[in-house]
C-alpha cells in the first residue's frame, strides 16, 4: 500500500479535497476512513482495496505491491485513476506517493468495516443539527461552593442560624427538659441575603456531615390544580426527611408566605395547604415521630406581613430572625467579598467612602452596583476596576427598597438657592450632624432633633431646600404629599403612612419630607374622639410613627406648610416634630443673590450690576418664586419682540414687573408673625 496525496474528481467536477487517515497520512482514491468530495461524496478503503484486490488477484499482499506499482508508473505518466464506487464512476489524478509499513497497512485494513461506515443523508429544513462537544469540552466547570467566608456583613446572622441547625440536627448537645426548636423564619427585604445564608448552611453542613440530606421545597411548583394534590406533594417533601432518619435532613422552604398567607388573603386551595402545613410543621416540633428529632426546616419570606400568624407561634417557626440593610461597616465587608475575585485598583480606605453613601443598599444591591461598575470597565478598555466606575455606577443603580415608593430624585445644591443662611445651618444641625458626629451626641447623652417644619409664604424655596438638603447630605428621600396617603378605603390611609415609615426605617439613614403637611396633621376638632374620621385617624397613625414603641433611627421628618395656625398642636411637641423655622420673604441681600443665580445664564444688554441693583428695589415683597418668574417673562418679552434677539434689555425686565406682582397678602404675613409670638 502506498502513502499517497491524490486529486480526484468526476466529470464536471470539482477537485477531491485532502484527508488525513490515522496510520495512512494523507490518501486519495485509497483512503482509511473516507476521502472527502466536494458535494459531500465519501469513499471507503476497504471497498476501493477490495476492487484492487480483484483486479491484481485474491491475494492482499500482491494486490498490494502491485498497487504500488500501479501507482509509480501513473505518477511518471500523470495519468489518471477510474474506480467505481457505489456505481458512480470516479476519476483521480494522482499528484505524489509514499510507502509505509506493510504491516500497518494490513492492521488498518482489517480494522476496517463498511458497517461502520458513515450513511449518506440528505439536509432537509426538518433535519435538526446537534453539537457534539469533545470529553474535555464536555467536563461541566467545577461547582463553587458558597461558603460562610463569601458571604460579608453577616457574620452575627449566620452564626445564630448555625447553632440553631447544630442543635436541630443533634451535633450540639442540650440539657434534658429543653425543647430543640425545630424550625427557624429568615425574613427581611428582597436581596438581604435570605438565600445566601441558607446556601452557606446547606454548604456548612454537608462540609460537617457527609450523610445530611438537603431538601429544598420550592414553593411555586407545590400548588397544583388536581384536589389534594398539593397537599401530597408537600407532605411527600417531609416523608423523605423523615425516611432519611437516622441521618440528619435539612429542609429548605423559601417564600413561606405563599403557602401560608393570612386566611382573608386566599382562596380555598390557600387554605387547605395552609392548614396542611401547619399540620406538618406540628407534627416535626411535637415529636409524635422519632424520625423528626433530625430534622431541621429553614424557611425564607420578604413579605413577613402577608405571612398566617398561626405559623409564627411557638412550637412551629418559633425562631425568627430578621436580615435588614446593612450598616456602613456591614456594606464595606461585603464590597470587600464583592470585588475579591475581580481585578481592581480599590484601597479599604474607598472601599469605605463607598460603602458610607450606599445607604439602603441591600447586599443585591452592592453586587448589582459592582457588575454595573464592571461592565463599564469592559466597555471601554480592559482595565482593571477604580474607584471612578463605583462612583459613576452610583448614579444608575439606586436601592431596591426605594423603588416601591413614591420618591423624588432632586438635583439640587445649596448653591442654587440664594439667602436662607440661618434655616440652612438650622437644617444641617438637625439632619447632618448627628451622622457625621454621631459620637459627640452620645457622648453629651442627647438625642437628635426628631423632625424640622418650615412654614411661610408660598414660593419661598421651603420644598427646594428640602430638595438641596436631600443632595447635599447624599441621603434617600422620600417625598410625601399630604392629600396622596387619603384613600377611600378603610384602613388604608394608615395602612400607607405606616408603609411610607416602614420604607424609611429599611432605607435609613432618610429624610421623609412631607409637603403640605397641614393636610395629614391639622389641629383636631374638640370635643372629638380619636378615630371619629380619617383625618384623624391619619394624623394618629402619624403620631405613633414619630415616637411610638418602634423607635425611629436614623430617620429626619422635614415638613413644609402654608399655614402652621392649622397643625395639630400634639404633633410639633418636642421629640416629634420639635424644630420650627420660619421661611420668609426674602431680604434685599438674599433677593440680590437669587437673582444673581437666575441671570447668570441670561444674556443681558446691560450691565447685570446695574439691572440686579434696580430689581432687588424693584422687587421688595416678592417671593423667591416670583422673583425668578420675572427673568422668565422678561426673557419671554425679548422673544416676543424678536426671535432673533441675542439679549435681554432692561425695559423687558420692566414689562415683566407689571405682569408679575407680588401676590403675599398682609394678612397672611401677620399670622405668621402672630404665630412666632406664641
Amino acid at each position: 500500500m502506498a502513502h499517497r496525496t491524490a486529486a480526484g474528481h468526476k466529470p464536471g467536477d470539482s477537485r477531491v479535497r485532502d484527508a488525513r487517515a490515522p496510520g495512512l497520512a494523507r490518501v486519495g482514491a485509497v483512503s482509511h476512513n473516507s476521502v472527502c468530495l466536494d458535494g459531500g461524496l465519501q469513499t471507503e478503503l476497504d471497498a476501493a482495496a477490495r476492487q484492487i484486490a480483484a483486479h491484481f488477484g485474491a491475494g492482499q499482499q500482491p494486490a498490494l505491491r502491485c498497487c504500488e506499482r500501479l501507482l509509480e508508473a501513473a505518477e511518471r505518466q500523470h495519468s489518471e485513476l477510474h474506480l467505481n464506487f457505489f456505481n458512480k464512476p470516479l476519476t483521480f489524478r494522482l499528484e505524489s506517493w509514499r510507502g509505509v509499513e506493510e504491516c500497518g497497512v494490513e492492521d488498518a485494513l482489517a480494522r476496517l468495516s463498511l458497517a461502520k461506515s458513515q450513511q449518506f443523508v440528505q439536509i432537509t429544513s426538518a433535519t435538526r443539527l446537534e453539537l457534539l462537544l469533545s470529553e474535555e469540552q464536555a467536563k461541566p466547570e467545577p461547582e463553587q461552593k458558597l461558603t460562610k467566608a463569601k458571604i460579608g456583613g453577616l457574620d452575627k446572622e449566620i452564626q445564630l442560624v448555625e447553632e440553631s441547625m447544630d442543635y436541630a440536627l443533634g451535633y450540639r448537645p442540650l440539657p434534658k427538659g429543653i425543647k430543640v426548636s425545630r424550625g427557624l423564619l429568615l425574613y427581611g427585604a428582597s436581596g438581604c441575603g435570605k438565600s445566601l445564608v441558607c446556601e452557606a448552611m446547606c454548604a456548612a453542613a454537608q462540609a460537617r456531615d457527609s450523610k445530611v440530606q438537603l431538601i429544598r421545597i420550592n414553593s411555586g411548583e407545590i400548588y397544583s390544580k388536581f384536589l389534594g394534590e398539593t397537599e401530597q406533594k408537600l407532605a411527600a417533601h417531609f416523608e423523605r426527611a423523615y425516611a432519611h432518619y437516622p441521618h440528619p435532613t435539612l429542609l429548605l422552604l423559601e417564600d413561606v408566605h405563599t403557602l401560608c398567607p393570612k386566611q382573608d388573603a386566599g382562596s380555598d386551595l390557600v387554605k387547605r395547604v395552609s392548614l396542611a402545613m401547619l399540620s406538618l410543621l406540628d407534627q416535626l416540633s411535637s415529636g409524635s415521630r422519632p424520625e423528626s428529632s433530625r430534622t431541621f426546616l429553614l424557611a425564607t419570606s420578604s413579605q413577613i406581613d402577608a405571612l398566617h400568624p398561626s405559623i409564627r407561634r411557638a412550637g412551629r417557626l418559633d425562631c425568627e430572625l430578621e436580615l435588614g440593610a446593612p450598616a456602613p461597616a456591614a456594606r464595606q465587608q461585603i464590597l470587600h467579598c464583592l470585588l475579591q475575585p475581580l481585578q481592581h485598583n480599590i484601597q479599604e480606605s474607598e472601599l469605605e467612602q463607598i460603602a458610607s453613601i450606599t445607604h439602603g443598599y441591600v447586599g443585591a444591591d452592592l453586587a448589582n452596583l459592582v457588575y454595573t461598575a464592571t461592565l463599564a470597565t469592559l466597555k471601554a478598555e480592559a482595565r482593571a476596576l477604580e474607584l471612578r466606575d463605583l462612583q459613576s455606577a452610583l448614579t444608575q443603580v439606586k436601592p431596591s427598597a426605594m423603588r416601591e415608593v413614591l420618591i423624588e430624585s432632586p438635583n439640587v445644591r445649596w448653591s442654587d438657592i440664594g439667602g436662607q443662611a440661618e434655616l440652612r445651618l438650622a437644617l444641617q444641625q438637625a439632619i447632618e450632624w448627628p451622622l457625621l458626629h454621631a459620637d459627640k451626641f452620645q457622648r453629651l447623652g442627647i438625642k437628635p432633633p426628631r423632625g424640622v417644619l418650615m412654614f411661610g409664604p408660598p414660593g419661598c424655596s421651603k420644598t427646594m431646600i428640602a430638595k438641596a438638603l436631600a443632595t447635599e447630605s447624599q441621603l434617600n428621600f422620600l417625598s410625601i404629599k399630604g392629600p396622596e396617603l387619603f384613600s377611600m378605603w378603610v384602613g388604608e390611609s394608615e395602612r400607607a403612612v405606616r408603609e411610607v415609615f416602614r420604607k424609611a426605617r429599611q432605607v435609613a439613614p432618610a429624610i421623609v419630607f412631607f409637603d403640605e403637611i397641614d393636610a395629614i396633621g391639622g389641629e383636631r376638632a374638640e370635643g372629638s374622639t380619636s378615630g371619629s374620621s380619617v383625618k384623624e385617624r391619619v394624623l394618629t397613625q402619624l403620631l405613633t410613627e414619630l415616637d411610638g414603641v418602634e423607635a425611629l433611627h436614623n430617620v429626619t421628618i422635614v415638613a413644609a406648610t402654608n399655614r402652621p395656625d392649622m397643625i395639630d398642636k400634639a404633633l410639633l411637641r418636642p421629640g416629634r416634630i420639635d424644630r420650627v423655622c420660619y421661611v420668609g420673604l426674602p431680604e434685599p441681600e438674599a433677593r440680590r443673590e437669587i437673582l444673581h443665580i437666575k441671570l447668570r445664564a441670561m444674556p443681558l444688554a446691560e450691565n447685570v450690576v446695574d439691572i440686579v441693583d434696580r430689581l432687588v428695589t424693584l422687587t421688595a415683597g416678592y417671593s423667591g418664586a416670583e422673583i425668578q418668574a420675572v427673568c422668565h417673562e422678561a426673557a419671554l418679552s425679548a422673544l416676543e419682540q424678536s426671535f432673533e434677539a441675542e439679549a435681554v434689555h432692561w425695559r423687558h425686565f420692566e414689562a415683566a414687573l407689571q405682569m408679575v406682582q407680588p401676590r403675599t397678602s398682609p394678612e397672611l404675613l401677620r399670622l405668621y408673625q402672630e404665630y412666632i409670638k406664641k
